[in-house]
């Protein structure tokens, strides 16, 4: 079975489509808003079949990155209860409270850490604006920070693509089923918390 090897070729022909810049670029605005999935997983496989778009790839992605984030911030500046009442059915509660923490701490600093960190960038988009931080530092740090992100993404993978996609082919189903085994095991340690 190469369960594994034909998803990645599902995804890398998608990576193909006439339109994958324009879902790349959905993607990455409703992310920084209120979708779970990071654009990372459509920018990549884009940048490996196009690495002399790899760039511009990354640009577009950290374009609509921070244009999903003001929608967030104003979606904390303008719907806080909305927001609040969302983050609490989705589990998110205790790490959007540990962000408010951090904004009380750090204040805008926060947005260009959690740019550039795996953390849901939404929370700190929502966060920012419920806070009032400032707009202007707002967008400016989630562009840097997001901007970071995806072009020493792009770049690393525009230079160092084809290598490193050669061995993950070689062993995409190991990889793929030790990646479930430890999202099964993440899923029963939290379960028993």
């Amino acid at each position: 079975m190469n369960f594994f090897g034909n998803l990645y070729e599902r995804v890398m022909s998608w990576a193909e489509h006439r339109r994958a810049t324009f879902y790349l670029s959905l993607l990455s605005f409703s992310e920084s808003s209120f979708f779970p999935v990071p654009p990372d997983v459509m920018l990549a496989p884009m940048a490996l079949r196009q690495p002399h778009r790899a760039l511009y790839f990354a640009l577009l992605t950290t374009l609509f990155s921070a244009l999903g984030g003001i929608a967030g911030y104003f979606i904390g500046f303008f719907a806080l209860d909305f927001a609040e009442q969302l983050l609490q059915d989705k589990g998110y509660w205790s790490i959007y409270q540990q962000a408010r923490a951090w904004f009380d701490q750090w204040g805008v600093w926060v947005v260009l850490m959690a740019g550039f960190s795996p953390i849901p960038y939404k929370l700190f988009t929502i966060t920012a604006g419920a806070m009032g931080q400032p707009l202007i530092a707002f967008i400016l740090a989630s562009v840097l920070g997001r901007g970071s992100r995806f072009f020493l993404l792009a770049l690393l993978l525009k230079f160092f693509g084809r290598k490193i996609e050669q061995h993950v082919l070689r062993y995409i189903e190991y990889l793929g089923w030790l990646l479930v085994g430890l999202i099964l095991i993440t899923i029963i340690w939290v379960g028993l918390k």
